[in-house]
């Protein structure tokens, strides 16, 4: 059968470039893997597969393998991996389009020669690739600063699951023509169409950047701290980031097992000392502070961006949430996890925005228990209007648990744009929310 597939598949693309599928524990696998190189390659592929009745999973390079699905194998993944450069950069306007296959890290060691970068900082830079990170419409703790993938997108060129080649918004910043097309892709998690380009707007890299860490008394998860965090967002003061860190998560990033606020600064150095010492200033009682600079602010981010990246064990099960809340509401996913840790056999490590309401927690433990804490996690979230998306687990535990929650009220309006867009249900089928 696989030796027909391929046969059929040489129409579409070199057969050199046509490999065998393989399974792990994450699934989002395929019989077939194809490595196309070019658009006409990814067009005549998915155009193969669409008249064929065939089932096609998008990836990069992995990094997003337990993030949905329902279904183990597909009959082929459509790897981006050797679809990678950059198009074109226009330095003095600060835009840049790429490959989408092009991974993260790359394009900001490109970029940094040229005093830009690219403002996102998402999870696993080294593996995330650009068209990943867009389809999943990736953030980081220094959303506060930098907002989302959505805000920093001005254009797409997108491939339909019939082979039809489109663009989507423009090469310029100030792009106001019409309907914002890009944002029906960003966030579709691949399931409206593979993207091939991203055109993107780039910042100078800031001149100085500091890390600010203030520390409370561990019993503190209260007034204290809701004052002192609505204090700086009523300030002057510009963080990129105004992150909340779990003791557990406090203790393996700076030896210190304490609730601790992480505050990034990124200006000129004049700016970024007065706003430490404001912050200096401004410090609750019995709490401590400590200043990063680069090389140490670097290591800091570089461990955060890294989290839930070693996986499940035989004895141990990972799951890595995305938990949307109310600005502030954060503490209340806060003292959930307390709870958590003191009623079931799970360890937790957790950060999340202040001034924005995105946390990332990590949980890890028995697989049942797991499961367990993430259902009430998302019972007590939603209770407070939040919700609770799982981006990492097994296949076998995703099997078990609703990744994306119920649907939403609007799930009509996607399930009409999907089923004009890829009638067949050819892209990551069952990948997104509701089952689309």
């Amino acid at each position: 059968m696989l030796s027909e597939l391929v046969m059929e598949l040489k129409h579409a693309i070199p057969e050199e470039r046509i490999g065998e599928g393989t399974i792990d524990s994450y699934g989002n696998g395929g019989r077939l893997v194809v490595y196309p190189t070019s658009e006409e390659e990814v067009a005549s592929v998915l155009k193969y597969a669409n008249e064929h009745g065939k089932k096609v999973i998008i990836e990069g390079a992995g990094s997003k393998k337990g993030f949905g699905g329902v279904i183990e194998e597909a009959d082929l993944v459509l790897s981006m991996s050797h679809y990678t450069g950059v198009v074109e950069h226009a330095t003095g306007d600060l835009t840049m389009t790429v490959k989408a296959g092009t991974t993260f890290k790359e394009l900001q060691t490109y970029l940094a020669k040229h005093g830009q970068k690219i403002a996102l900082d998402p999870a696993l830079p080294e593996k995330a690739t650009i068209g990943g990170i867009i389809a999943a419409n990736e953030s980081g703790p220094k959303r506060l600063g930098y907002g989302s993938a959505r805000d920093n997108v001005i254009g797409l060129r997108i491939v339909y699951p019939d082979g039809t080649i489109i663009r989507s918004g423009g090469k310029v910043v100030k792009n106001v023509a019409g309907y914002d097309m890009n944002k029906l892709f960003i966030g579709s998690m691949g399931t409206l169409g593979v993207m091939t380009e991203v055109t993107l707007k780039l910042r100078p890299i800031a001149a100085c950047e500091s890390l600010v860490l203030i520390t409370f008394p561990e019993d503190v998860l209260g007034d204290r701290l809701r004052a002192f965090a609505t204090e700086v967002l009523d300030s002057v003061l510009e963080p990129t980031s105004l992150q909340l860190i779990n003791p557990e998560l406090s203790e393996k990033l700076a030896g210190v097992g304490k609730y601790t606020v992480a505050m990034s600064f990124e200006d000129v150095e004049s700016s970024v000392r007065y706003q430490e010492d404001m912050v200096a200033k401004m410090l609750p009682e019995g709490s401590g502070i400590s200043i990063y600079r680069e090389d140490e602010t670097r290591r800091f981010w570089n461990a955060i961006y890294a989290m839930g990246a070693e996986g499940a064990t035989d004895s141990e099960q990972n799951a890595l949430l995305k938990v949307g809340v109310v600005n502030l509401d954060v503490l209340h996913v806060f003292e959930q996890g307390e709870a958590l840790m003191g009623s079931r056999q799970v360890k937790i490590q957790a950060h999340g925005g202040l001034g924005h309401g995105l946390c990332t927690v990590h949980i890890a433990g028995a697989g049942e228990d797991v499961l367990s804490a993430i259902r009430e996690l998302r019972t007590s979230v939603e209770k407070v209007g939040g919700y609770v998306v799982v981006k990492s687990l097994p296949f076998r535990e995703r099997q078990k648990i609703n990744v994306w929650g119920e649907p939403p009220s609007y799930f009509f309006l996607l399930q009409g744009i999907k089923s004009k867009v890829d009638p067949n249900s050819v892209l990551n089928h069952k990948r997104f929310v509701g089952g689309i």
